[in-house]
């Protein structure tokens, strides 16, 4: 296999060029027949809209000060905005006149709201308008801007509308008379990470490359000394030690990010930041960022990460602790944090595929944030443990309501992370039933219609519509779980080694219109060990089939799912369609299982519990507790 340069420039499709059938077209229809508005009646509910209408009065405090100093209110823009986002691609899939009118509405409040010199935050405009950019190290203004950022760009891509779009561009230009070191500037950053990213989506849609050098700004400053927030806090009168968390490394501040090694902190923050990070580096081919971002990258995925692509296993600070610390019961594993490193992988794909990157994106989109979702699309996961007594449940709201519009804006989006286009070569990162219209730099035009029943079926196929032939690659990845996987051109089999680079088959020829290339991808039942320095896992065994991580639930095995033991050779699984459940496929195992009827009074003794000989259902991760409530189970005993 042959490794690429990284000096390529790969960038997403826009999200209403591709349109999603199958799995994601189940799941993106869920958003549009109930989570969008969803999303939006529990916003009214919470009072964000009285918050920026200036023809109420302020609503004031609504949600308590906390010792930090400020509240989740302060969040409620970043909120409104990955709503009005989701909005957005829910509209493009399906037309809503009445949701367009409530999303234009609040938009209409956001124009009003906007002092004239492009400032725009409700907490600070309405609540406490002294208090503007005095302590950027918690009170979330500038992450704010960057939710509302990204909804301006997916609003004015869904809809051709510029209002909030130009909204958010004089908001833009005022941050870049604001921030700097030149006189009377503040030379700082946010303390939560999200700007960056969205100030790329700016520039990348308006043409405005002022947008880049902001985030290149935000992104080269963190972190520096003399350290911006130790000033900002003794200008303010504020205790540079006596703060949230009482350390930088909680807002990856500690060290300049090129010189950072170890993923530490906020795990949301983290992802964010090297999302920014990520972008930059494949818009400047800045090396320095990219290297420091691969260290960062494996230092996450070999000792940081759960098997579902979860990360942050502490709620004390929402995100990590020691190395191969995964408790399962306890896991924090907050869905945005999921969703966060599903943007980073898909970013670290800007200077060209790559499979470690893609795996992971795919491992943590489809178990790690896709639970943060019920099926009817009304309920929420904010963390994801990976074993349950049956306490925990999908909730409806939630007084820092973060998740529900992350886990929504993704899925509806999910078309612009599958596909990516260079000057002369498309990348297919996520298999799914979809029709994509991809432009080239060099001016080519094709259509790639893809046919599959993914990830309960490995067989993907793809037909090329093109006005007239031509010449690009199209690059296709073959997941390292992936093992006898095939691929054939117009009925041709080509060698896989012979054309994998990255881990991707690149497939560089003319393109007529017609063509078809098939790719099978063997779905093989797979027992996953972890690590032995992760205790928690001792003994036990994760199944996977493809990109699917699979658990087992009260539902289908009755109680004490501790009772089950796993053997060492795996019997060959019986494949069940669950009408129930999106027809996932859910598979019977032959198991042993522990006796604990017979146990008797006794809390300990010296005999082991005896076993009998049973069937396990495991049905995928992402689906639990879309039923009966009761215990859950990831990691199972193994008979080693």
């Amino acid at each position: 296999m042959t490794k690429s340069t990284n000096d390529r420039q790969f960038r997403p499709v826009a999200v209403p060029d591709v349109e999603l059938g199958g799995f994601w077209g189940k799941w993106q229809d869920a958003v549009c027949n109930s989570t969008a508005e969803t999303l939006l009646d529990r916003c009214v509910e919470a009072g964000m809209l009285k918050a920026i209408d200036v023809n109420q009065p302020s609503p004031g405090v609504v949600i308590p000060i906390q010792p930090w100093g400020g509240t989740t209110q302060m969040f409620w823009d970043s909120d409104l905005g990955k709503s009005i986002e989701t909005i957005a691609y829910s509209l493009y899939r399906r037309p809503n006149p009445k949701l367009e009118a409530r999303a234009d509405e609040i938009i209409d409040m956001y124009e009003k709201l906007q002092d004239e010199d492009g400032y725009l935050n409700a907490w600070f405009q309405r609540v406490e308008p002294n208090r503007r950019w005095t302590n950027l190290r918690d009170h979330h203004e500038l992450y704010c801007a960057g939710h509302l950022m990204e909804a301006a760009v997916a609003y004015y891509q869904a809809t051709g509308k510029r209002k909030l779009l130009d909204i958010m561009c004089r908001y833009a230009d005022y941050m870049i008379k604001i921030f700097g070191h030149g006189e009377g500037q503040i030379s700082g950053y946010c303390g939560h990470e999200e700007v960056e990213l969205a100030l790329v989506k700016l520039a990348r849609v308006t043409g405005e490359t002022k947008y880049l050098e902001l985030s290149k700004y935000f992104i080269d400053e963190r972190g520096t000394e003399p350290h911006f927030f130790t000033a900002e806090a003794a200008r303010d009168g504020r205790s540079a030690a006596d703060f949230h968390q009482k350390t930088y490394e909680y807002g990856q501040a500690h060290q300049p990010v090129r010189e950072q090694t170890k993923v530490v902190g906020h795990a949301v923050r983290a992802m964010y930041l090297y999302s920014g990070m990520a972008d930059i580096a494949t818009e400047y081919k800045d090396d320095s960022l990219t290297a420091a971002l691969e260290t960062l990258w494996d230092d996450l995925t070999t000792k940081q990460m759960y098997i579902t692509g979860g990360i942050g296993p502490a709620a004390s600070n929402e995100g990590f602790t020691d190395y191969f610390d995964l408790p399962n019961d306890t896991a924090y594993a907050e869905t945005c944090a999921s969703v966060g490193l599903v943007f980073w992988a898909s970013r670290m794909l800007g200077r060209g595929p790559d499979r470690r990157y893609a795996d992971i994106m795919e491992q943590a989109l489809y178990n790690g944030a896709l639970p943060g979702l019920s099926t009817d699309g009304k309920t929420f996961f904010y963390d994801n443990p990976l074993e349950s007594a049956g306490k925990h449940h999908r909730w409806k709201w939630h007084h820092c309501p973060c998740c529900p519009p992350n886990i929504a804006r993704l899925v509806t989006s999910i078309g612009s992370y599958m596909y990516a286009v260079s000057d002369n070569e498309i990348a297919v990162h996520l298999y799914g039933e979809s029709t994509a219209r991809l432009k080239l730099a060099n001016g080519a035009e094709v259509e790639l219609e893809q046919t599959t029943n993914y990830p309960w079926d490995g067989a993907v196929a793809f037909t090329t519509k093109l006005e007239k032939p031509a010449k690009f690659a199209l690059s296709l990845r073959i997941p390292d779980w992936a093992e006898g996987a095939t691929l054939s051109v117009n009925g041709e089999m080509l060698d896989l080694n012979a054309n994998m680079q990255d881990g991707y088959a690149r497939i560089d020829r003319e393109w007529a219109a017609g063509d078809r290339v098939a790719l099978y991808l063997p779905l093989a039942l797979r027992p996953q060990y972890a690590n032995p320095k992760v205790r928690q896992d001792a003994g036990r065994v994760a199944l996977m089939r493809g990109p699917l991580v699979y658990c087992v639930e009260t539902t289908d095995n009755g109680e004490d799912l501790n009772a089950i033991v796993l053997p060492r050779e795996l019997s060959t699984a019986e494949t069940v369609v669950l009408k129930d459940l999106n027809d996932a496929v859910a598979l019977d195992l032959k198991v042993e299982r522990e006796e604990t009827s017979n146990w008797g009074t006794t809390l300990y003794r010296k005999a082991p519990a005896e076993r009998q000989v049973a069937t396990a259902r495991f049905v995928p991760y992402h689906l639990w507790d879309n039923r009966a409530p009761g215990e859950m189970l990831v990691w199972v005993q193994s008979d080693r």
